[in-house]
Parts: C-alpha cells; sequence; structure tokens
C-alpha cells in the first residue's frame, strides 16, 4: 500500500503475499463476486502477477498486513535465494531490451524478479493460481509473461487443475527480445499491433485497408487477445485510442468485435488526469463501489460494445463478405449470412443501398435502438430477397443488423450454442473433454476435442458453436498426459437446434 503516493494503480501489480485481501475486499467477498458473476453467466479472469514481487524502494506491511522488506516476503515465504540478483547494472535493472537473458533475469524497474526456474518458487506460484482456481476462477492474464522463459510459465501453469484459460502480456519488442510466438503454446497472447492498427485507423478516419487488418498483425487469428487500449497504454504514450478520444473510441471499439480477428478485450475503466492516479477510493484507499459516472467511465456499457456482442455472438464462425469502402472513411461488411454492419467516420451522413448476404426481414439497427421480439426501440431497415439493404449510417456512427435481432422473417443462426455440463469424478491431473463426429467437436480426434472447465466440478462445463439443425454423436473423455480413457459405448446422440435462439444445455453423467 502506498498512501505516501496517493494509492497509485500500479501499488496492484507490486505483490507482497498471497493473501487474497486488498483495496478492494477480502477473500470471502472475492469468492462471492466469483460466484454471482457465474451466476449471471460471467466468467472470471484474474490479473496473474508471477513474475516479481514488490520494488527494492518499499518495505512495511502489505494491504493483509503482512509484514515484507526487499528480497524477503515472510507471508509465501520468499527469502533472498528466491530471486534473480542479475549483478551487470548496478541496479539490477533491465538496461538492454535487446539482450534476452537480462529481459528475463533481470529487474522490471526495480522489481524484485522471481527465480521462476526454481521447483520451489514455482511449487508456490501454483499454489497460488490452484488457489484461486478452487475459487471458481476460470482464467488468468499472465503480467510481464515475456519476462520468463516459456518453459518456467508452462511449468507453472501445466499442474493448475482444470483447464483455465491463459493469455500470456507480451509486448512485441526489438531484434534479440522474446517474442510473442514463443508464449502461443500456453496459451493466447496479447496482440499489441492490433491497437496500433485500429486506433490509427479510426482516429484519422482512414478505414479502407482494414479488410487486409489480420495479415499485419503478429499473430495468428487464433493465437491473439485483440484490443483498442489497455490499463498500461491508456497511460503510457502509445497513442491509441481511449475513452478521452469519444466517438472515435466507441466506433473503435465496436469494429473490434464485429471483426472476427482474435478474442475481443474490452476495456472498463475509471477516469484519470494523473496517469498514476488510483481507482476511485476514499481517504485510506479502498476502492469505492462503481457507479457509472462517479470517476468510473464504464465503456463496455456503451452502445457501441455492449449490444455489438449480441452480433458477434450471432456470426461466430462466419467470415467476413460483401467487403466495401468508399475508399477512405467509410466501411461496410457482412459476417456470412448472420450480420452486417457499416461505419461513417466521416461528419457527413452516409445513405446508400448496401449488398448483404442476410436472408430477407426487417431488422432492427442495435446501434440505434434494442431489438425486444417483434419491435425494435430505434431504426428498422428492411432486407429483400437479393439481400440488399438501403440505409443510412449517421455521421462519425455506426449501423449493425444482424439475424437475432429482426421484427419479421423467422429467425435462424448459423450456429448452434451448446452448453455442455458433464458430471464427470477424476483423480488429480485427469481433464474431462468432448469429442464427436463435427470438425467442433475435433472429428474424434481427441487432441482436438474440447476442453471443458472444472470450476463447477464434479459437473464440467462448457460451450461448444455446433451446426444448427444437426444430429451429433459425440461422447466424453479424460486426458492425462498421453492417456486417454473414453466412456463406453454406444456414442450418445442430440440434435442442436435450427431456430432462435439457437441454444441448448446437454447435461450429461459419465459413464
Amino acid at each position: 500500500m502506498l498512501p505516501g503516493q496517493g494509492y497509485p494503480w500500479w501499488q496492484d501489480y507490486q505483490p507482497v503475499s498471497y493473501q487474497l485481501s486488498g483495496r478492494r475486499g477480502d477473500r470471502a467477498a472475492f469468492a462471492s463476486m466469483v460466484q454471482t458473476c457465474h451466476n449471471a453467466g460471467v466468467k472470471i479472469f484474474v490479473d496473474a502477477v508471477i513474475n516479481h514481487m514488490a520494488g527494492g524502494g518499499s518495505t512495511g506491511n502489505g494491504s493483509a498486513g503482512s509484514t515484507y522488506s526487499h528480497y524477503a516476503y515472510p507471508a509465501v515465504p520468499y527469502g533472498n535465494d528466491d530471486f534473480h540478483h542479475c549483478g551487470r547494472n548496478g541496479n539490477d535493472d533491465i538496461a538492454n531490451y535487446g539482450d534476452r537473458w537480462e529481459v528475463q533475469n533481470c529487474e522490471l524497474v526495480d522489481l524484485s524478479d522471481l527465480k521462476t526456474e526454481s521447483s520451489y518458487v514455482r511449487g508456490k506460484l501454483t499454489g497460488y493460481l490452484s488457489d484461486l482456481v478452487s475459487l471458481g476462477v476460470d482464467g488468468f492474464r499472465v503480467d510481464a509473461a515475456k519476462h520468463m522463459p516459456a518453459a518456467d510459465m508452462a511449468a507453472i501453469i501445466d499442474p493448475i487443475p482444470g483447464d483455465p484459460y491463459i493469455y500470456s502480456e507480451v509486448i512485441e519488442g526489438g531484434s534479440g527480445e522474446p517474442t510473442p510466438e514463443e508464449y502461443t503454446g500456453i496459451g493466447d497472447v496479447t496482440e499489441f499491433r492490433y491497437g496500433d492498427t485500429v486506433s490509427n485507423a479510426f482516429r484519422n478516419g482512414s478505414l479502407s485497408n482494414l479488410n487486409t487488418l489480420a495479415s499485419s498483425m503478429r499473430l495468428a487469428s487464433g493465437d491473439a487477445v485483440a484490443f483498442i487500449d489497455n490499463h498500461d497504454t491508456q497511460r503510457n504514450g502509445r497513442n491509441v485510442l481511449t475513452y478521452k478520444n469519444g466517438s472515435a473510441y466507441d466506433l473503435a471499439e465496436a469494429f473490434m468485435i464485429a471483426y472476427p480477428y482474435g478474442v475481443p478485450a474490452v476495456m472498463s475503466s475509471f477516469t484519470f488526469s494523473n496517469a498514476d492516479a488510483g481507482p476511485p477510493a476514499s481517504s485510506n484507499g479502498t476502492t469505492n463501489a462503481v457507479t457509472c459516472g462517479s470517476g468510473w467511465e464504464c465503456e463496455h456499457r456503451e452502445r457501441t460494445t455492449a449490444n455489438m456482442v449480441g452480433l458477434r455472438n450471432a456470426a461466430a464462425g462466419a467470415a467476413v463478405t460483401n467487403w466495401w469502402s468508399n475508399g477512405n472513411d467509410q466501411i461496410a461488411f457482412g459476417r456470412g449470412s448472420a450480420a452486417y454492419v457499416a461505419f461513417n467516420r466521416s461528419g457527413s451522413v452516409l445513405s446508400r443501398t448496401f449488398q448483404t448476404s442476410l436472408p430477407a426481414g426487417t431488422y432492427c439497427d442495435v446501434m440505434s435502438g434494442d431489438a425486444n421480439g417483434t419491435s425494435c426501440t430505434g431504426s428498422t431497415y428492411a432486407v429483400n430477397s437479393a439481400g440488399q439493404v438501403t440505409a443510412t449510417v449517421p455521421a462519425n456512427g455506426v449501423l449493425a443488423l444482424h439475424i437475432n435481432a429482426r421484427t419479421s422473417g423467422t429467425t435462424t443462426c448459423s450456429t448452434a450454442a451448446i452448453s455442455i455440463a458433464a458430471n464427470a469424478t477424476t483423480t488429480w491431473g485427469q481433464n474431462v473433454f468432448i469429442v464427436g463426429n463435427t470438425a467442433a467437436l475435433g472429428n474424434w480426434n481427441p487432441a482436438s476435442a474440447v476442453a471443458l472447465s472444472s470450476a463447477s466440478y464434479p459437473v464440467w462445463t462448457g460451450t461448444v458453436n455446433l451446426p444448427i439443425g444437426t444430429s451429433v454423436e459425440y461422447k466424453y473423455i479424460k486426458k492425462e498426459g498421453s492417456t486417454v480413457i473414453w466412456e463406453s459405448d454406444p456414442n450418445r446422440t442430440r440434435t442442436t437446434p435450427s431456430t432462435s435462439p439457437c441454444t441448448a444445455t446437454w447435461t450429461d453423467q459419465w459413464r
């Protein structure tokens, strides 16, 4: 805790123990939050700081009351031998980012660098993350991942029970630095090029080349976490769009969710003028409850974000189709027969007839209103039998149509979202997967089976998008290393739904 510095945001990135007690509450409050979020269909991913502990410039008591000093964190416990002491630069800080050894063995801005090759340190870190999983945590963002060798990270993460979602923070650097690709075998990886590229396009109104976006990224779509801004880039001068840029930022967020590249990460932040400022808080540093507009920006509640999520879900798996551009600041594209969007970054209204692949019907523009059965609180547009729609997009605005927001016509879906709930007991180290006769279920190949989460053990859960109106054969398997245990015969058989809401829950008992 750093009261003398006004409780800055970055104090959270200087752990002194693995006790769950801080400016936002204690262990019981955290566990309650996880359960409340799960009940609302929301997963929880923890920002895991496992590369380092608090820096040498601070000593005293941590937020949970534990004492600490440089290289001594008795609540874990860690001592001097559990840290790297690179001895190259006087203060042990990284001086040459082109030197891989320094990046992974010297200190990141004076933060005590954990010896992640040590079996003792690995055990402590695995235990910390496993404890969080036991409270229902669904996955982790691994902070400062490139400052740890990928092999060390894998050794820490692989023993965690269940199958938590992992994504690593790896900032692309210059020659000699660890690369983002080195970490894709562990999970997804942050794609920092994305925010730069999309921010520049929407800041300058030069949208026409965004159809080649994926080819300009470092990572393949299946390995990437895409984001316009995050807590660092909002503040560190990277020149990405943020909430302070108004409509340009809103349009960029909407594009990220509509366009099929990577896993989109949406920012929800607090306002600031001082880049070091912490969240809205009382005088003792305790974070205030969120009330949007009272220091909390709540970007995720903007229509350009919240309503675009429904479009992304409706279009899951569909490629970009019917790309159109005016060569500059206006673009439009479809997502197969499931969705269509148009972006207008100009200062004038855009009115034209767009060619889509949507089925005929009357659609709610979810950027101007909400669909409610056969009505819409905003503008509606008719798509004719040829897939054409004549529409108006406001200046610095968006048009967004999708098949689950229609006021007339039979609502169909491109895929069916199937929630899996399989009751299966396992031994330590085993995980449960679903495999079947479709590509989405691995075509019976155990190596391509879909992993299920143990967060609700002994019920293993997950969601898979399967072809609509299709008879699917499947089984559950248990995997531990190279060992695969199959359920007994016969294959299970179910038919996926073909009409709205195109969802179903398959509840099974291991046999």
